[in-house]
């Protein structure tokens, strides 16, 4: 005859399968996390979840989700969740699964034919034009969304993103896969996540474009919907890169309304001639000042961003939109700041709405032709 503790075994696994872990987003049964169900005679039970790490950040919440679930079950009295650590050979299989199996070397998953990830790279001529406020803002709002949003802070020598996104803890590392930590919704990595202190980035190209490709290649991203790239002012060593390690990711351009950034920024856009990619169209930043009474004060000009937008539109033979003008906002630079994006923190300001609509416009998620019929006979 089954015993209560047979009887409750299938609910309570099924139970743990609903557990997700925080940071990989997939349920700890499929990850070889829980070690053992114990069931004593009253309906209490105990679990034993091995961590990837001993120092997980994410422990309580861990310990509040399997406690949650599997207080659901029918005949459980109490729940108690104990942790181990997993061992050497369990991370090596932990990060085989997460890999697709085989140890294989690892490839970038948003370089394949099927993946189904847009990726944006945000790039600007100068420093200055405030690339890495829009690069976060559109990410909260992304994420805001529903979607699956991570950003690669590429300005390795500029490094700013946590910061702004508000991002307080560090990688974990399974083997040798990254874990990014989390901030609005967003997945997030940063070289700044792995040097002492405020310390400076004293690197040259090769070292540039391996960093790159480790964030690309060696950190689990999930299955994002979008990812965008914080990338230098420019088009040097780290322009080429992405070009390389991930070909189709598409260019978004950031200027400023003035004459002299516009310049500068329909080089950094130019730069998709040469190598083959997109252009997804263009943000002017810091488009004029609102004043009290409701007028306009233009203090960088005007007509920088449709200029950038009108002739790289020439220059690659297709539609370069002008994507949204953002108005200059003491609140947008308060909020990075204080790592509180302002489409999340104040959503009604102008800024946050130009910001949210832009968003509006890139939050196409790509979909693979991989397995797909396309209707064509062979002639």
């Amino acid at each position: 005859m089954p015993t209560a503790s047979t009887d409750l075994e299938g609910p309570i696994r099924a139970a743990l399968a609903r557990v997700n872990d925080p940071e990989i987003r997939r349920p700890i049964t499929e990850l070889g996390m829980v070690r053992d169900v114990t069931i004593a005679a009253d309906g209490h039970v105990r679990v034993d979840v091995l961590l990837t790490v001993a120092g997980c950040p994410l422990r309580d919440k861990l310990r509040e989700d399997v406690a949650r679930e599997v207080s659901t079950v029918p005949g459980v009295t109490g729940v108690t969740v104990e942790f181990g650590v997993m061992s050497d050979e369990q991370r090596r299989s932990l990060q085989a699964t997460l890999r697709g199996g085989g140890g294989a070397e690892p490839v970038i998953p948003f370089a394949q034919p099927g993946s189904r990830t847009r990726v944006y790279a945000i790039a600007s001529g100068k420093g200055g034009v405030g690339k890495s406020s829009i690069t976060v803002n559109l990410a909260a709002a992304l994420a805001a969304r529903g979607l699956d949003v991570g950003v690669i802070d590429a300005d390795i020598y500029g490094h700013s993103v946590p910061r702004m996104l508000g991002v307080t803890s560090q990688p974990t590392q399974v083997e040798q896969m990254i874990m990014p930590p989390q901030a609005h919704g967003v997945k997030v990595i940063s070289i700044g996540m792995f040097t002492q202190g405020n310390a400076a980035v004293i690197w040259r190209g090769p070292m540039l474009h391996r960093a790159l490709q480790q964030f690309l290649a060696d950190v689990y991203w999930g299955d994002l919907d979008v990812l965008l790239l914080d990338l230098p002012p420019g088009t040097g060593d780290v322009a080429i890169s992405v070009a390389h390690l991930v070909p189709n990711a598409e260019i978004l351009v950031v200027t400023t309304p003035q004459v002299a950034a516009a310049e500068v920024a329909e080089r950094a856009g130019s730069i998709a001639v040469h190598t083959h990619q997109r252009l997804v169209g263009v943000v002017e930043n810091m488009s004029w000042l609102e004043l009290p009474g409701g007028e306009r004060m233009e203090v960088f000009g005007s007509g920088g961003g449709q200029q950038v937008a009108s002739t790289l539109s020439q220059l690659v033979g297709a539609q370069v939109p002008l994507l949204g003008q953002i108005p200059l906002d003491t609140r947008l630079r308060e909020a990075g700041d204080k790592g509180e994006p302002l489409v999340i923190s104040d959503p009604q300001a102008p800024a946050a709405v130009a910001l949210n609509e832009v968003a509006s416009r890139l939050a196409i998620r790509r979909e693979s032709l991989v397995g797909k019929s396309l209707g064509l006979s062979p002639r």
